[in-house]
């Protein structure tokens, strides 16, 4: 992928010097490797599920954590005492972490961890404020006006 010089941006847009830092991170996590394999899928209107395949690693060995708006998931495989001889080795037990950028008002709700899998489940919460509301027309304004201006 190409690297896209931003700093025009920076010199003319005041206030959206966050979309190119998102746009900057974005592309630097292109950089991860594929492991663990994972899919991303929408549950309901505001809700999602993160699923890694993370075969071989116990609870104890994979951390989550959250900081401002970016997920990291970490596995970190205790090493073993014991010399293993395979034949053929398809399972991959290295370690590794994961980072995922999530949107604003998105929280990380629950995780758990069944049959080789790690499901991360997300929601995103929009406060009262930054929802939309309906404007009557002709509403109680008017009213207010007209009750600020009468004699007590």
């Amino acid at each position: 992928m190409r690297n896209i010089d931003l700093s025009p941006l920076y010199r003319s847009f005041i206030g959206f010097d966050h979309l190119a830092s998102m746009i900057d991170s974005a592309s630097r996590n292109e950089k991860q490797s594929s492991y663990p394999p994972y899919n991303i899928e929408l549950i309901a209107e505001d809700k999602y599920r993160i699923t890694m395949a993370v075969a071989g690693f116990a609870e104890s060995e994979v951390s989550i954590e959250v900081q401002e708006n970016t997920l990291k998931v970490t596995g970190n495989k205790a090493g073993s005492d014991e010399e293993r001889k395979f034949i053929h080795k398809g399972i991959s037990e290295r370690n590794f972490e994961r980072k995922f950028q999530l949107g604003d008002h998105v929280n990380v709700l629950n995780a758990k961890m069944e049959n080789g899998l790690l499901h991360v489940n997300l929601e995103r919460v929009v406060p009262e404020a930054k929802k939309p509301r309906t404007i009557q027309i002709g509403s109680s304004t008017e009213k207010l006006i007209e009750d600020a201006n009468k004699p007590s």
